[in-house]
């Protein structure tokens, strides 16, 4: 049972993410025994460094200057610690102030190992050290700090920690604004590890990187991204939320020995035994009908692709049959490339409907040019979805077999849905959804927070809504609360056109083996749209040969541990060569 306990408690350091009050909530119990948890961290942050600098050959102390930016906080002081471990080993230490205050403990240590420590606030109240200077002095201060930080071979971000919330404000803006960034960070992730050109200063983020959003993954402000964050006790949701989990870097995870057991993570990252649970295995007493039966309701006169997208990546995805409803040019399209398909309405276990559908227009005459068929079947079909307060209704609703809703079909959803309908938009989507339920909303405003959107969604239609991206987000009702998973095991090369009508199949496909649970229990549904999207995701890998992937398994701290590498960015890919790898998926998986 011990060994069981430990593994439970790595994978949940490995693979959940925790909110601001949740840690603290785990720290106090250690904070009370007195477990000294700011020298814990330190001497961990002090051994990053130093295995940083070796990696790089960059380990001569009389000339590597390491820079410590320091907060107030508790975050300053396991800087400042750190800072003091490695000038008691000889390196050129500075820390550099940025608040009016430092950690009175952190900063003599420092000071007794002989680092150095530059006061930026004319207010300061730090002892031993001069304040009062005039605003010219202290903007004189202010660039020679900058300029100084940027000839720094290492510098140690821990200008603010998990308590501080918004955007920099500030000499820490200031910072930030110099030093760092402003919207997006700059994506290395299409870059292969070993073609990345080695580069000063290496920014090693103490907690986390200055001017994120810890719990939300937003970017609210200037921030300064890491290469490498150390994170203290359990990760912190904006490692893995979009936008800022970009910023953050390789993580490295210092295990406090938290109880997470205790504890509800705020998201979720799913892993390949996660995905596993959402197949279906075959039984020996197996028919057609029983492994699942996946009406797909895709594809159009004007996007016939689509349908054979859906369709085949449905097929190749566990289940007993797929039907199709759509035009005949899809329906030739499909026979020829899949005659196990059978046309036409039947009985299912699910439905996939949008991909490739055209996008409902505003103006009534563009409507009336543009009307298909598809889009009429799909209206009349979500209708029975409807969440309209009606007891009779509302039962008959939740009656009906899962359905995925993707692409053209989410402009027709009905306002409120039942708990097995799940959307699957891309950012632009998304806007558009929310606009029409009242949240006027940009694309761009969905790229900046996708967590609050998806949560939105998902609060507002009751659906499960999946956020395509990188890394792609899922939420959905839990028993009466909001779960949020993601999913960030696709490469780059993913982005390509159709890829989301093959998700659209597999995901059907799982909603059709599992139809028997969701109707049991619709909280299944986040675990399943999130699954698919990890085999889809692992499914672009194999056909690219690409190690690569929008979320990396975080290291868990060892002294001498190497952190991972990203060796290949494989080769190009389309959505074809996806559904072709799906078999694969599935092989592997169970």
């Amino acid at each position: 049972m011990a060994l069981e306990h430990a593994s439970e408690h790595i994978q949940a350091l490995l693979y959940s993410a925790y909110s601001t009050n949740s840690v603290r909530a785990m720290e106090q119990p250690l904070l009370e025994r007195d477990v000294p948890l700011m020298r814990m961290a330190a001497s961990a942050t002090a051994n990053v460094v130093l295995h940083t600098l070796q990696e790089n050959g960059w380990d001569n102390e009389r000339s590597t200057r390491i820079v410590v930016l320091a907060g107030a906080g508790d975050n300053g002081g396991d800087g400042l610690y750190a800072g003091a471990f490695l000038a008691a080993r000889g390196y050129d230490v500075t820390a550099i102030a940025v608040g009016k205050r430092l950690h009175n403990g952190a900063l003599d240590a420092l000071c007794e190992a002989g680092g150095k420590v530059l006061v930026l606030d004319p207010y300061a109240q730090i002892p031993g050290y001069s304040s009062g200077f005039s605003a010219g002095e202290a903007g004189e201060r202010l660039q020679s700090a900058i300029e100084y930080v940027r000839h720094a071979t290492v510098v140690l971000d821990a200008m603010t920690g998990i308590g501080v919330t918004g955007s920099l404000h500030g000499i820490a803006q200031a910072m930030a604004t110099a030093l760092g960034r402003s919207g997006m960070p700059d994506s290395g992730l299409a870059i292969p590890d070993d073609q990345i050109v080695p580069h000063t200063p290496i920014t090693i983020a103490v907690d986390m990187p200055s001017g994120i959003g810890v719990n939300d993954g937003t970017l609210p402000g200037p921030y300064i991204p890491a290469d490498i964050t150390i994170m203290f006790g359990a990760m912190k949701p904006c490692a893995m939320l979009p936008p800022a989990c970009y910023a953050c870097g390789k993580i490295c995870i210092v295990d406090f020995d938290f109880d997470l057991m205790e504890m509800e993570p705020a998201v979720e990252m799913v892993t390949a035994g996660f995905a596993s649970e959402a197949i279906r295995p075959c039984r020996v007493e197996d028919a057609k009908y029983s492994r699942g039966v996946l009406g797909l309701v895709t594809g159009s006169q004007e996007y016939p692709g689509a349908a054979v997208l859906s369709t085949c990546a449905a097929a190749r995805s566990n289940i007993g049959m797929v039907r199709y409803v759509g035009p005949q040019r899809a329906q030739d399209l499909i026979l020829h490339k899949l005659p196990e398909a059978v046309m036409g309405k039947g009985h299912v276990q699910a439905w996939a409907v949008g991909s490739g559908v055209p996008v409902e227009q505003d103006d009534a005459d563009m409507n009336e040019l543009h009307e298909d068929i598809q889009q009429r079947t799909i209206t009349a079909l979500l209708q029975h979805y409807a969440r309209t307060g009606n007891e009779d209704q509302d039962a008959r609703a939740e009656a009906m077999p899962p359905i995925v809703v993707d692409a053209g079909a989410l402009d027709l959803l009905p306002n409120h849905v039942t708990a097995q309908v799940v959307l699957t938009p891309h950012a632009g989507e998304l806007a558009r959804l929310l606009t029409r339920l009242g949240h006027a909303m940009s694309p761009e405003e969905v790229f900046a927070r996708p967590w609050h959107c998806v949560r939105l969604a998902a609060q507002e239609t009751g659906a499960t809504v999946l956020l395509k991206g990188a890394v792609t987000l899922v939420a959905g009702n839990d028993g009466g609360t909001l779960r949020v998973l993601a999913a960030g095991r696709a490469p780059a090369s993913l982005a390509t056109a159709g890829a989301g009508d093959v998700l659209t199949g597999l995901l059907g496909a799982l909603l059709a083996q599992q139809s028997e649970q969701v109707h049991a229990d619709a909280a299944c549904m986040p675990e399943i749209a999130a699954s698919a999207a990890y085999m889809h995701g692992r499914a672009a890998a194999l056909a690219s040969g690409s190690d690569q992937r929008g979320w990396h398994r975080p290291m868990l701290y060892h002294a001498h541990d190497e952190y991972p590498v990203v060796e290949t960015v494989g080769r190009p890919i389309v959505a074809g060569d996806v559904v072709e790898a799906i078999p694969a998926v599935f092989e592997a998986l169970q």
